[in-house]
């Protein structure tokens, strides 16, 4: 995750991080703005087309459409953001499920080899879950054309949640703990596979195609025909204007793109691996 003082606004207009959209779009951009360029040219000094031109009217569809865009625009980067601040909670979560089950465990065992147990498997948990999420088959298990190989000992969250029920089962049955305790700590241990799930969902049930493959359609050609209408009033002008707002409606697109998968290695997705690190220095403070 970027660190950064979101009260210096000059950073942030003469900066560009890696995390730009900027360079990622420069490519396209250049070939927009020669793609304008020509339009300009052929309109103005080859074509000459008069003032009264039907061509000049296309700008009212421009308007009429622009509306709708923002509004798509808008729910877009609005999804992606819930996605990426509901993973934040479940990892936030995590966190606090955590540290309440290793609290609960300190004051409850006196055997330093059981507390050693547990001072380990719990952030393992954590540290397994942040792998798991990385994995990009976690992100393909619902495709319908992709056939992945079914093997339960391969989803690791899974197996450290059942070690840490066994192990809790044990200490019942070798009376370290009682019914009661046990009913208590296996509600911290269902939290685990709970978060595990939620994290899950996000990651591998991305935005549906067709709106994503209808939202970049429509901003290439709303953007694709702004030229024919705008070289009227603004000559070669067009040519900065059209890649500007070409800018401003892709980055919004790429930037939904980045969040909505907040459990990846871009340089917005969530610092899990800094979260898992924090509840190991937690839980060994704590046990």
């Amino acid at each position: 995750m970027v660190s950064y003082n979101t009260k210096d606004w000059f950073t942030f207009i003469f900066r560009f991080h890696k995390a730009d959209t900027f360079r990622t779009l420069m490519p396209i951009m250049l070939a927009i703005g020669i793609y304008s360029g020509i339009i300009g040219y052929l309109e103005v000094e080859y074509w000459k087309l008069a003032d009264n031109s039907y061509v000049k009217n296309i700008t009212i569809m421009h308007g009429m459409l622009g509306f709708v865009i923002s509004l798509l625009l808008v729910f877009r980067t609005n999804t992606a953001y819930d996605r990426w601040w509901e993973g934040r909670k479940m990892w936030g979560a995590l966190v606090n499920n955590s540290r309440n089950f290793a609290i609960k465990l300190s004051a409850i065992l006196h055997d330093e080899k059981d507390r050693k147990y547990f001072r380990k498997m719990i952030p393992g948990y954590a540290s397994i879950l942040h792998k798991h999420l990385n994995d990009d088959d976690t992100s393909k298990q619902l495709f319908e054309d992709v056939d992945l190989e079914i093997d339960h000992h391969k989803h690791k969250p899974n197996q450290v949640a059942k070690m840490l029920f066994q192990k809790i089962n044990d200490l019942y049955d070798s009376k370290k703990i009682t019914g009661d305790q046990l009913i208590i700590l296996n509600e911290e241990v269902k939290s685990f596979t709970d978060i595990c799930g939620a994290c899950e969902r996000i990651k591998n049930t991305p935005i549906p195609y067709s709106y994503s493959a209808f939202l970049k359609k429509f901003i290439f050609f709303y953007v694709m025909t702004l030229p024919f209408g705008y070289s009227f009033s603004l000559g070669y002008y067009v040519v900065p204007v059209v890649v500007f707002i070409f800018y401003v409606l892709a980055s919004l697109e790429l930037i939904a793109e980045e969040i909505e998968d907040p459990f990846g290695s871009d340089e917005n997705d969530l610092p899990t691996h800094k979260i898992a690190e924090n509840i190991k220095k937690h839980v060994e403070e704590l046990i």
